[in-house]
């Protein structure tokens, strides 16, 4: 199965971008402009900067094909580590940024907050439900939503069935919550965002290191993060990006999320909440689950959804997305798709949606944003959801889901 990255560089991709038709790019231009208004003019202009980060967010992931998903399953399957440490270099970025932030409580003016959670059984058992579901459904929550609005539809069910998973996991998500956890623990608070920053980074370096010691021992060379060639205007345009572009790019997309919001970057509480207010328009009463009886939550679920920071911010990924594919000229839907791999989609989606709830959070809420809050249960999220991974990458072939592997 060829990445985004290795479709965008074929020959028939680039005779393509030579055709490119405005039409299309224009429509999803003034769509994007046109909701940003929207936005500005109903809720406010801290919305419409938070959508317009989004749509940054949807253009990087999906011109750097910065997937998580794959990046850890090239590196489980066949070694190659280079995805890996972009999501190091973006960890380390981001950290430099926010460590001091966190340490002094504002910016500018403005109170933040980081992502600091317990870290637990619920961790644990949701991060590793979560990571199965990242190979069975094909992506992460970031991943999902961009390539929803790539124009995967398989993606699609993922998404349905993440959103639903979500659900199910506020009905019951208090009691998992309730087992044996170490309080909410964060690195800047307990001991300065220098001490704190300087061990991040010795624990960034190491995994960096594995990841090169395991490519370069496997395959004798080892992929490089940072791209040297020249990059053209147009290579900026239609991509595939450098690794440590999307690496950066995501950072800043999470610097100024903290700036505008006052807290991280996070996706999949918006799952819960639009899965909650469906289910409440057809007379199930979701505001009596304990999930939805904390005041934010309620709040939440009572305002209107695009008053919910989370939901703006998803919805700019996928705009931002469709605009980047219609750029590269590689929008274009496909229905195809065999049963037992929609079949994953469905299984993928539920495990995703019902893990995220429990651990706190996904791949960017929990393990993103967690490890640049310094909180710990960023770091057991990476452990346990990694592990899940290694779990799923041996499920897939029996769901007609192709493995990376080189050619020996």
């Amino acid at each position: 199965m060829n990445s985004v990255a290795d479709t965008l560089t074929s020959p028939l991709a680039v005779r393509e971008r030579r055709s490119l038709a405005p039409g299309p790019t224009l429509a999803a231009t003034a769509l994007a402009v046109a909701v940003t208004f929207y936005l500005a003019a109903t809720i406010g202009p801290r919305q419409s900067a938070l959508f317009a980060v989004g749509l940054g967010a949807g253009l990087v992931l999906y011109h750097a094909a910065f997937g998580f998903t794959s990046s850890w399953r090239v590196f489980i399957a066949d070694g190659r580590g280079a995805g890996l440490r972009a999501q190091m270099l973006m960890l380390a970025v981001t950290c430099a940024v926010f460590f001091p932030v966190l340490g002094a409580g504002e910016l500018f003016g403005q109170p933040v907050r980081g992502n600091v959670s317990p870290a637990g059984v619920a961790v644990v058992v949701g991060a590793f439900l979560f990571g199965i579901g990242m190979q069975l459904g094909g992506g992460c929550a970031s991943g999902t939503l961009f390539s929803v609005g790539g124009g995967n539809l398989r993606m699609v069910v993922t998404l349905l069935a993440f959103i639903a998973g979500s659900v199910i996991g506020t009905a019951n998500v208090a009691w998992w919550q309730s087992l044996p956890a170490v309080k909410p623990l964060s690195l800047v608070t307990a001991q300065g965002p220098l001490v704190a920053l300087a061990a991040s980074f010795v624990l960034f370096a190491a995994v960096a290191a594995v990841s090169h010691f395991v490519e370069a021992r496997r395959h004798g060379r080892v992929e490089p993060v940072f791209d040297t060639r020249e990059q053209g205007w147009r290579k900026w345009l239609h991509g595939p990006w450098p690794l440590a572009a999307g690496a950066i790019g995501l950072a800043v997309v999470n610097i100024a999320t903290l700036l505008i919001a006052g807290k991280p970057w996070g996706v999949t509480s918006a799952f819960a909440l639009w899965g909650a207010k469906a289910l409440d328009s057809v007379g199930v009463s979701v505001a009596s689950w304990q999930y939805w009886s904390v005041p934010a939550q309620r709040a939440a679920l009572q305002a209107p959804v695009l008053n919910d920071v989370t939901t703006v911010m998803n919805i700019g990924i996928m705009l931002g997305a469709l605009t980047a594919s219609i750029l590269a000229n590689r929008f274009a839907p496909s229905w195809k798709a065999s049963g037992r791999s929609l079949a994953a989609a469905v299984v993928g989606g539920l495990l995703l949606g019902y893990g995220a709830r429990l651990a706190y959070g996904c791949n960017i809420g929990a393990y993103f944003s967690g490890i640049a809050s310094g909180s710990l249960h960023g770091w057991l999220w990476l452990v346990a959801a990694f592990a899940g991974n290694a779990v799923g990458v041996r499920l897939r072939p029996m769901c007609d889901l192709a493995v990376e592997r080189t050619r020996r």
